[in-house]
């Protein structure tokens, strides 16, 4: 048996299309805490680093990790990273990753940090959210 198949010029541009996918569009895992008042979620893109992973997962188990994120009544908070620097690069925090807090509400919170990190990294796809926190 004979199996033809027929794909049109734009078939073959939407399968291009599909190969070409940044990193950044691969499904991406992500994690919920609750500490202190404060949910975290972490979002886990293929790019990080198992050290990066673990730092970002210390964020949402441990109080003193958090409050270098909000202070006691702080708002929203976000980090953005680059996903050719990730969080730690070399055994130091990726100049490009940029955190923010103390926002009036999360969409602020996620501009203000892909702002930043945009700014701060150099070539490559544009920043992600790795890290939104908020009250509960």
């Amino acid at each position: 048996m004979t199996t033809k198949c027929h794909m049109t010029t734009s078939g073959l541009a939407v399968a291009a299309a599909l190969l070409a996918l940044p990193a950044q569009a691969q499904e991406v895992t992500t994690e919920t805490y609750a500490l202190d008042g404060a949910q975290i979620i972490l979002h886990l893109h293929p790019f990080l680093s198992e050290e990066g992973v673990q730092m970002l997962r210390l964020v949402g188990q441990n109080r003193d990790a958090l409050s270098l994120f909000v202070a006691d009544g702080a708002r929203f908070a976000a980090m953005a990273l680059a996903p050719d620097d990730g969080l730690v690069k070399d055994g130091l925090l990726a100049e490009s990753a940029v955190a923010v807090s103390d926002l009036p509400d999360l969409d602020a919170a996620r501009s203000a940090a892909l702002e930043g990190c945009n700014a701060a990294r150099r070539d490559g796809p544009e920043c992600v959210i790795a890290l939104e926190i908020q009250p509960e």
